[in-house]
């Protein structure tokens, strides 16, 4: 009996070193993965726990699979575990919590761009729209306009786009303007 109480001690000592080897060498590359993410310390380390008891399965299993590469089978598992966990949290994030400061932003720079485009003329406008806006092909632009062909629509549109170009030069704006 005291031979049997023997054998258990080992045995758990060498899965508990076994599992300390595998957290020594899967959990900082899972950490920096979950990090990368978005995800904190202690959801990598409920991340890697999981995927620890998952390994752990697979390795009793009847069906035992050859792992090569424990370190990257862990992280492949707790990578899928994260996804899922980032695929659940983020579906409950709450309405309320959507800042209406970049609502607000968003629409000042918005209208500040189509002040400028609007500089431009209403023929251009127009035909900017059409291209971006409504995602036309260059020979529908040119046939709802009335050029001859794809290659005037596409001058047009470039000469719409650098009357715009120097608008924004002459009054020295930049990115930042139009983001702020």
């Amino acid at each position: 009996m005291e031979n049997n109480d023997n054998n258990r001690l080992q045995t758990a000592e060498l899965r508990e070193a076994f599992f300390l080897n595998l957290y020594k060498k899967g959990f900082p590359n899972v950490a920096r993965q979950v990090a990368r993410m978005g995800g904190s310390l202690e959801e990598a380390q409920d991340i890697f726990q999981d995927a620890l008891v998952i390994y752990y399965e697979k390795l009793t299993s009847a069906k035992h699979e050859v792992i090569v590469n424990e370190k990257t089978y862990l992280a492949g598992i707790a990578k899928k575990l994260w996804l899922q966990h980032y695929k659940v949290s983020s579906k409950n994030e709450p309405l309320h919590d959507i800042d209406q400061k970049d609502v607000t932003d968003e629409q000042a720079a918005t209208g500040k761009l189509l002040h400028y485009l609007a500089t431009a003329g209403k023929k251009c406008m127009d035909l900017l729209k059409a291209y971006y806006y409504d995602g036309l092909q260059a020979g529908d632009v040119a046939a709802l306009f009335g050029y001859s062909g794809t290659h005037s629509v596409t001058v047009a549109k470039y000469k719409c786009l650098e009357k715009v170009r120097e608008t924004v030069k002459q009054k020295s704006l930049s990115y930042a303007d139009f983001v702020e």
